[in-house]
Parts: structure tokens; C-alpha cells; sequence
């Protein structure tokens, strides 16, 4: 069934990328949290051995002001330590590992862009939830990882800072003009997120893969947004955010991803 499924996806895919879509950025979630340890090092390093140059990372704010790179609050969830990140000084959380990776913080991130040179597409999330992060905490964080990530950006590069959280974004996009901005989003492309874009004047959309169309997907298009799909933990749900005619797809399998993508769909044209 799955196999006969993908035949069907790729034979859409075929349609649809040579009809509307020049290409498809397909970027490393937090890394490639499927195939290494989330969001440190280890994985970014992988993943850019494997070929991408294209990747997604998550931000928090240590209780001394340190910026983190954890999905979660909880720091029982992707390490070995306990208690929460906003709660905690950076020197107890540097000594914690994910895995057997170390955990990363950002300058250690921004060090290792810097070096690396070629990054294309980075994509930052804030996790300023409103419960941790009151309006004016999340103000001093927002505005200092944008100058942080701005200060190492390759020439020619897209950095995008991302959330859930509609504060950031809005605060951002007062005091920076120029800044790429994502909502990310639970729901897929359909009237309530396109709403909530308009409403925001923001020009990229994060949203679910599950329950988008091409329809919505066009439509968003026509309003001048750039579409991500997420989540993709495998190639089939790649090539239906491909055939979707999404601008970017995020996914967890990045070195397998772009292995089969390779092998299979030799036709599509993907970026990195």
C-alpha cells in the first residue's frame, strides 16, 4: 500500500514540480532529530556531511540570560539533568549532555555557521512561551538573538526566525523591517491560518502538512506567502509536501531523506 502510494505521490510530484514549482527546499529539523541528537552539534555536523546546507534549530533562555538550543523546557526530556531551562544557570546545563552529544548553546551554533561559511537557510525558533516569558523578557531575547544571528549571516543566506508564540514576531517585525519572520502553526494551509497571516502582515507560514491542500497551498501562494510543511518523518510524507507544491518541507531524516529522494525522484528539483 505505501509503496503504490508513492508511486502515485511521485507521479504527481513529476506534474506538479515541472508545471508551478522551480524547486523545493527541503531543511534539517533540529538537525535531524531521527538520525542524530537533537539539536546539537552532532547533528548539524551529519546532516552537512550528508549534503544540507539547510537547517532548523530551537532557542531558550537560561535562567542567567544564556541563549540554549533545546526544544523543550523540561530539561528531563531531551538530557540528562532535571528541572526546567528558564529555571536553570547556563554552567549546570553545559555540563548536561543529549545523548551523547553535548548540549548546545547558541554562540557555540553561530561559531560553527560562521565557520562552515556556506550555510544557505536557517530557520530559529523562539520558544518564548507567554507562561516563561513575560512580554518584556521575550522582548530582550527576541532583539538579541536577531542582532546575534544577523551578525554572522553568510552573504546571500536566509535566516528566518520562527514561533509559535505571535509576540516575538510582532515585536520583531515593529523593530526590523527588513526581518524574515514564520508563524509556525498546529493548523494546516486553510482560511484560519491564512487569516491569522493576514491579520499579522507576516509573509511565511509554518504549517501542518496534515490537512493542507493544493488548493490552500496555491491560494497562499497568490497571497504572496512562502509555505513550509512540516513535520516529514519519512519520504513518503516528503513527496506529499512536494506534490503540495510547498516552498520548503522540514524533515527529521535529512541524510536518508536526501539518499532516497536521490534514488526515487531524480526529476524533482530540491535545494539543501
Amino acid at each position: 500500500m505505501k509503496k503504490t502510494l508513492l508511486i502515485c505521490l511521485m507521479a504527481l510530484v513529476a506534474v506538479t514540480t515541472f508545471a508551478q514549482t522551480p524547486s523545493v527546499r527541503l531543511f534539517a529539523h533540529r538537525g535531524g532529530k531521527a538520525e542524530a541528537d537533537e539539536n546539537t552539534l552532532s547533528a548539524f555536523n551529519a546532516a552537512y556531511k550528508a549534503g544540507f546546507r539547510s537547517f532548523e534549530a530551537d532557542i531558550r533562555m537560561t535562567q542567567d540570560g544564556e541563549f540554549v538550543i533545546m526544544h523543550d523546557s523540561s530539561l528531563a526530556i531531551a538530557t540528562n539533568g532535571k528541572g526546567n531551562v528558564e529555571t536553570t544557570k547556563a554552567k549546570h546545563i553545559k555540563g548536561l549532555r543529549v545523548g551523547k552529544s553535548k548540549v548546545l548553546f547558541l554562540d557555540d551554533l553561530l561559531e560553527w555557521i560562521q565557520k562552515k561559511g556556506d550555510i544557505a537557510y536557517f530557520e530559529f525558533e523562539l520558544k518564548t512561551d507567554p507562561s516563561l516569558y513575560p512580554d518584556a523578557v521575550m522582548e530582550q531575547m527576541s532583539e538579541s538573538v536577531y542582532h546575534k544571528i544577523m551578525s554572522v549571516k553568510p552573504a546571500g543566506a536566509t535566516f528566518v526566525i520562527t514561533s509559535f508564540d505571535t509576540r516575538p514576531l510582532v515585536y520583531l517585525k515593529e523593530k526590523f523591517s527588513e526581518a524574515n519572520l514564520a508563524l509556525i502553526t498546529p493548523e494546516p494551509v486553510n482560511h484560519v491560518s491564512l487569516a491569522k497571516m493576514r491579520e499579522l502582515g507576516l509573509r511565511r507560514l509554518n504549517a501542518k502538512l496534515d490537512g493542507t491542500s493544493r488548493e490552500a497551498v496555491v491560494r497562499a501562494h497568490k497571497d504572496g506567502i512562502v509555505v513550509t510543511l512540516w513535520p516529514t518523518v519519512d519520504i513518503h510524507d516528503i513527496a506529499l509536501g512536494i506534490s503540495l507544491g510547498a516552498d520548503n518541507v522540514c524533515t527529521d531524516i535529512p541524510a536518508a531523506a536526501k539518499k532516497d529522494l536521490k534514488k526515487q525522484m531524480p526529476w524533482v528539483e530540491i535545494v539543501y
